[in-house]
């Protein structure tokens, strides 16, 4: 599995966002980016940070669903986190096949 993140991944939120995906999704490239230094200030973004993140998924498992079907699994996935910790979560969910065609 390819991982890559910003400098904010040694944050508790990255790295449960991190293990959540992985063990559930077994993704071939995981990137996650704490943008949430782009909203400081804003309602609802933290002072503190890891509000706003914009994930990239490739995997296998999204092999014959839709994009929302895709996103929802995801959002299942980090549904406690959705409830209490992440403020916007943007996805790219793809499969390997479309990842190669970008």
């Amino acid at each position: 599995m390819s991982t890559s993140t910003n400098s904010f991944f040694d944050r508790p939120v990255a790295k449960t966002i991190h293990k959540k995906l992985s063990e559930a999704l077994s993704p071939v490239k995981l990137e996650i980016q704490d943008q949430s230094h782009l909203h400081k200030g804003h309602v609802g973004a933290p002072a503190h940070g890891e509000s706003h993140f914009d994930v990239l998924i490739v995997s296998d498992i999204f092999y014959q669903k839709t994009k929302v079907s895709r996103q929802k699994l995801v959002f299942k996935i980090l549904r406690v986190e959705m409830e209490n910790k992440i403020h916007a979560l943007s996805l790219k969910t793809l499969t390997p096949k479309e990842y190669e065609k970008l």
